[in-house]
C-alpha cells in the first residue's frame, strides 16, 4: 500500500510506503498522507464472523493493507503487542448501540491508534540503531494515550504539547506523571496553538535535519489506519444482534463524536475499502465548522470555544483536509455519506441525565454528544436502521461533569486512579515556535 500527500492532484506526485509515512508524519509539502489508491477489501470486511475477536479483525485488515511491505509475521507481532484489549458492543435502545472504545490502558478510544503506532515503530526501529522523537499536540485524550503507549519504549522519546487549563485534571495527571522518555509541555494557549506549533516543527528544515521528528496525532497514518479496525469489528459484532432482531439487512450508520476528525476519517476509509455501511453522523459540540461545511459548502475555520466535551474543542480540524480529498472536494459527495449534527452543552447535560435515568448508564460528555446527535438524526430523518455510537471515553475521566449532570459519581477505573497521587511534571511554554524549536534542539539534537 502506498500513500501520497493530500496536496498533490489525485494520481500525481511521489508515493511513499507505510514506513516512510509512519516516521515522517507530515508530507514534505505540508500535506497529510493518505492512501494513493483505496484498496478493494469488500469480501474481507463483510466476511468477518460476529464471533471474531478484535485481534483477528485487526490482523486481517492490517495484513491486507501492510503485509506486502512489512511481511505477515511482522504485522502479526505488531497486532499482538498492540492489542491486549478490545471494544465492547452494548445495546442502549432498539436500533441504537454503543461501541465502547474505552477499555484500553488510558480508557479512551485513542489507545487503539497509539498502541498500534507504538508497536509498529518499535518493530521497525528494532535492530536499526536509530531513534525517533515523537511530537504530539493534544486536546485531552491523545496525549495520555500516546504517553502511555510509548512510555519506556526503547529508542523513542515523546514530547507532548497540551493547552494549560483546557484539559481535565485527570487528563493532565495522565500527561504529566510518567516521566522517563515522556516530556509534557504546558502551553499557555489553546489546542489550536498546540497544533500550530507541532505543524511548524514538522515543516522546519533545521529540525528535520537535526532531529528524527515524527508525530502521533491522527495526522500520522500509523495512528489513523488502526482506528478503522474497530469500525469493521463493530459492524461484524453487530451482525448477531441484527439477525436476532430480524434486521439482518438493516441499514447501518456510525455516529462519531468528532473534534479533530481523525476518528471519522478512519471510518470513512473503512467505508471506501468496502465496509457495507450507509454512512456516518458527525457529532460535534459548538465547534461546528464541519457541520457548517456540510450545510453550506463553505469551510470557515475559527478559534475554538470551550465546551464540556473538551477533547472536541477544535476550530480547524487537521483531518478535514483528508476528508476533502476522499470526496474530491465535493460538498455534495461528502454530504451523501456524512450527516453533521451539533450539540450544545445544555443538550449534553440533558443527555447525560436522561440516559442515566432511563438506562442506569453513565456516559462521558463526548459520548453524550454522540448519543444526542444519533437520536436527533434518527428522529428528523426517519432512519429505521441501526446506529452505532462510538463511546469514546470512560465517564470516570470526567467525574465533575458527570456527577453534576446525574447526581451520581462515576467509578474511577484502576488505571486512572493510580495516577492521581503522582506528582505533576511539566515544563511551561509560551505559544511561540521559536521557544519550542530551541527546546527541541537543546534536548534532542543527535537523538
Amino acid at each position: 500500500m502506498q500513500f501520497r500527500s493530500t496536496r498533490v492532484p489525485a494520481g500525481a506526485g511521489p508515493a511513499v510506503r507505510f514506513r516512510e509515512a509512519l516516521f515522517r508524519g507530515l508530507a514534505p509539502d505540508g500535506g497529510l498522507y493518505q492512501p494513493a489508491l483505496q484498496p478493494d477489501l469488500r469480501s474481507l470486511l463483510a466476511g468477518f464472523s460476529p464471533r471474531a475477536s478484535f485481534l483477528e479483525v485487526a490482523e486481517g485488515v492490517s495484513s491486507a493493507l501492510l503485509a506486502e511491505e512489512l511481511g505477515r509475521e511482522a504485522v502479526g507481532r505488531i497486532g499482538r503487542r498492540a492489542f491486549d484489549f478490545e471494544p465492547v458492543l452494548r445495546d442502549l435502545s432498539p436500533g441504537l448501540r454503543l461501541l465502547e472504545l474505552f477499555h484500553g490502558p488510558t480508557c479512551a478510544f485513542k489507545d487503539f491508534g497509539a498502541c498500534f503506532q507504538a508497536a509498529a515503530m518499535e518493530e521497525l526501529l528494532a535492530g536499526e540503531g536509530r531513534r525517533a522523537v515523537i511530537l504530539v499536540a493534544t486536546s485531552g485524550d491523545t496525549g495520555s494515550a500516546v504517553a502511555r503507549a510509548f512510555h519506556n519504549r526503547a529508542n523513542i522519546e515523546v514530547v507532548i504539547l497540551y493547552p494549560s487549563g483546557r484539559v481535565s485534571p485527570l487528563q493532565e495527571k495522565q500527561l504529566t506523571t510518567l516521566g522517563g522518555n515522556v516530556t509534557a509541555l504546558e502551553v499557555h494557549g489553546s489546542f489550536d496553538d498546540c497544533q500550530r506549533l507541532a505543524k511548524l516543527a514538522f515543516l522546519d528544515a533545521e529540525l528535520g535535519e537535526r532531529i528524527p521528528l515524527t508525530s502521533a496525532n491522527s495526522i500520522n497514518l500509523g495512528r489513523l489506519l488502526p482506528q478503522a479496525f474497530y469500525y469493521v469489528y463493530g459492524f461484524a459484532r453487530g451482525k448477531k444482534g441484527r439477525r436476532t432482531a430480524g434486521r439482518a439487512a438493516a441499514r447501518v450508520r456510525f455516529c462519531v463524536p468528532s473534534g479533530n476528525f481523525g476518528n471519522l476519517t478512519a471510518g470513512v476509509y473503512a467505508w471506501k475499502w468496502g465496509l457495507p455501511v450507509e454512512g456516518f453522523v458527525a457529532a460535534t459540540n459548538a465547534n461546528d465548522v464541519v457541520p457548517e461545511y456540510l450545510d453550506s459548502g463553505r469551510y470557515q475555520p475559527r478559534s475554538s470555544v470551550r465546551t464540556l466535551s473538551n477533547a472536541m474543542d477544535v476550530g480547524d480540524p487537521s483531518n478535514f483536509e483528508r476528508l476533502l480529498e476522499v470526496f474530491g472536494r465535493d460538498p455534495q459527495a461528502m454530504r451523501a455519506c456524512i450527516h453533521g449534527e451539533r450539540v450544545s452543552d445544555e443538550q449534553t447535560r440533558a443527555t447525560l441525565r436522561r440516559v442515566h435515568a432511563e438506562h442506569g448508564l453513565l456516559l462521558d460528555p463526548h459520548t453524550a454528544v454522540g448519543v444526542q446527535a444519533a437520536e436527533r438524526f434518527r428522529e428528523q430523518n426517519g432512519f429505521d436502521g441501526e446506529l452505532l455510537v462510538l463511546a469514546t471515553a470512560h465517564p470516570g475521566k470526567f467525574p465533575e461533569i458527570v456527577q453534576e449532570a446525574t447526581g451520581t459519581p462515576p467509578a474511577l477505573p484502576v488505571p486512572l486512579a493510580a495516577v492521581l497521587s503522582l506528582p505533576k511534571r511539566s515544563l511551561p511554554l509560551e505559544p511561540l515556535f521559536e521557544d519550542l524549536k530551541a527546546l527541541l534542539l537543546d534536548r534532542y539534537t543527535g537523538a
